[in-house]
């Protein structure tokens, strides 16, 4: 098998760049919606529950997707990481010129659908080509796209909207082509099977054994790590989803503030997920990091709805940004790693982010639904807080020693 010490940039950097760009891309495509919610749900005369609906379809789609993407390992990771951007790329052009509201749902929930197949083939072909002694910097590396989708998204539907006077169905245009250009980037240099080299020399093997699926849920760490990954991003996503309209419509913020606001906590979540990544390793146990995260997500989300000051409120979201789901989601990832058998490895994790995507299914909807029924978006802050406290209680009942 080749290998790379006669590339000028290992094939390694390159895969972490490309596939950090394909998160920049994924999260950019979905944050481009919330600062535009307010001119969705006045063109169709949507109530909030009708506008949360929007997200969950999307969701749904996109959870849905999650097992399906497995086929990759029969019919090749690179082909299915291609041909879902490509559609990814068709579906958010089209959207631009759809001409009513049931077709704009049904291309924005096939947008969601094209997006599924990303996690999976993604991940099995970084860690193949990722060196083990770089593998957590480069995860890591990966992961942070998300952090500067969910920013450019922000941005860039405020600021044609505002600046531009553009219809809100342009900044989906507008995302199109970052996306096939990241389409034809995984075309042209990512490879099926990872090169071997001398620090990674078990690229493109892969380890087999025998498992019960079923015995993963009867893995204890494993199951509370499941379901205080749900808790932290229903929290995640309710803010994700809901803050640039409640910043617009309940504290008369115009779109372009509203959206700079917003973006702190992806901003944020870069030095968070390094330092708690970091301490997590250093301390070599998962358990007391996330017990000291959750209580302080908590706290933020608590945090939005009672500042009464802009100051007030910029410093919750810079405390959020710090410890919540970006930040939380590696911890939990090596909380996983460190109790699935090796055999069944994907398969974890393939559930660890099925229950996770699940409570975006669920977050937008069901807050917009509370809103409709109060009146007002801070009762489903409040819920969002107390499902917080069901994760938190989660990971009281993990069992975990130090490792050695």
């Amino acid at each position: 098998m080749q290998t790379t010490k006669n590339e000028r940039v290992p094939y390694w950097i390159k895969t972490v760049i490309i596939f950090f760009l394909g998160w920049v891309v994924i999260y950019a495509a979905r944050s481009v919606l919330s600062p535009v919610m307010p001119q969705i749900e006045t063109e169709f005369g949507l109530s909030k529950s009708q506008l949360g609906l929007i997200s969950s379809l999307f969701f749904l789609a996109y959870t849905l997707l999650q097992v399906p993407a497995g086929l990759g390992d029969r019919l090749g990771r690179k082909r299915i990481l291609v041909s879902g951007f490509m559609l990814f790329t068709l579906f958010m052009a089209a959207i631009s010129i759809s001409p009513t509201f049931l077709i704009f749902m049904l291309l924005w929930m096939l947008t969601g659908a094209s997006q599924g197949v990303y996690y999976g083939p993604q991940y099995a072909l970084s860690s193949e080509a990722i060196p083990k002694k770089w593998i957590t910097l480069g995860s890591a590396v990966i992961g942070s796209g998300m952090s500067f989708g969910i920013a450019l998204g922000y941005y860039l539907s405020s600021f044609m909207i505002e600046h531009y006077h553009t219809t809100w169905k342009m900044p989906f245009l507008a995302m199109a082509l970052p996306v096939l250009i990241v389409a034809l980037l995984m075309l042209v240099f990512i490879r099926e099977k990872a090169p071997s080299t001398d620090a990674n020399p078990a690229a493109g093997t892969e380890t087999k054994g025998d498992f019960k699926f079923g015995d993963l849920f009867k893995n204890r760490n494993l199951l509370m790590a499941y379901i205080t990954i749900f808790c932290s991003i229903y929290g995640f996503f309710v803010i994700i989803t809901w803050l640039p309209y409640y910043l617009q419509k309940e504290r008369g913020m115009d779109i372009v503030h509203a959206a700079g606001i917003a973006s702190i906590v992806p901003w944020i979540s870069v030095l968070g997920t390094l330092i708690c990544s970091y301490i997590s390793d250093k301390l070599g146990r998962r358990k007391p990091v996330v017990l000291c995260m959750l209580p302080f997500s908590l706290l933020a989300i608590f945090g939005i709805v009672y500042s009464s000051s802009e100051a007030a409120l910029i410093g919750v979201l810079v405390l959020y940004g710090f410890i919540g789901k970006i930040s939380l989601n590696p911890v939990l990832i090596a909380l996983v790693a460190d109790n699935a058998p090796r055999a069944a490895l994907s398969t974890a994790f393939g559930l660890y982010n099925f229950f996770g995507m699940a409570a975006s299914i669920f977050a937008p909807y069901v807050t917009g639904f509370i809103a409709d029924s109060t009146g007002s978006l801070n009762a489903g802050f409040y819920f969002a807080a107390l499902i917080t406290v069901v994760g938190f209680v989660a990971m009281l009942f993990v069992k975990e020693g130090k490792r050695v």
